[in-house]
């Protein structure tokens, strides 16, 4: 038992590995929001309630709360009975948070994952790793 107590971390290294995650958690609800209204403008030309809430498989008002989270941060912009847009800020966050998800299946399948389970696993990591890794991630499949 005492062994095991010398391997754990320090408190505040503890403290702040978990206030990261969930800063990461707070922040992939919003990216996973923008980058699916992108996908749906790019897609069907308008981003609709009803289709993120289908997509995400969550109720329409589960969307309707965190539309009116991402209003006041100004990453969408909507108007009663209209379709949402992206601000810029807005479109710039999922066009980041695209770039992150592309690069890390890029790097799953590199290693030999099957591209749909790179999809899945990606939908994850891609919110919690780091710009270092991503930058060591991306500097692996330049190398190759």
């Amino acid at each position: 038992m005492a062994a095991q107590r010398k391997h754990l971390p320090d408190a505040e290294l503890q403290a702040a590995s978990f206030d990261r995650t969930r800063l990461d958690h707070r922040r992939e609800v919003a990216e996973d929001y923008v980058e699916l209204i992108l996908d749906l403008i790019r897609a069907k030309g308008e981003a609709r309630a009803t289709d993120l809430a289908d997509r995400l498989g969550v109720s329409h008002a589960t969307v309707n709360n965190q539309i009116a989270k991402l209003v006041k941060e100004g990453l969408v912009e909507t108007e009663p009975y209209r379709a949402l847009f992206l601000t810029e800020d807005g479109e710039a966050l999922a066009r980041r948070a695209r770039r992150r998800h592309r690069l890390v299946v890029a790097f799953l399948t590199a290693i030999g994952v099957d591209e749909a389970t790179a999809h899945q696993d990606a939908e994850g990591i891609e919110h919690h790793v780091s710009d270092e890794t991503l930058a060591r991630m991306a500097a692996f499949l330049e190398s190759r």
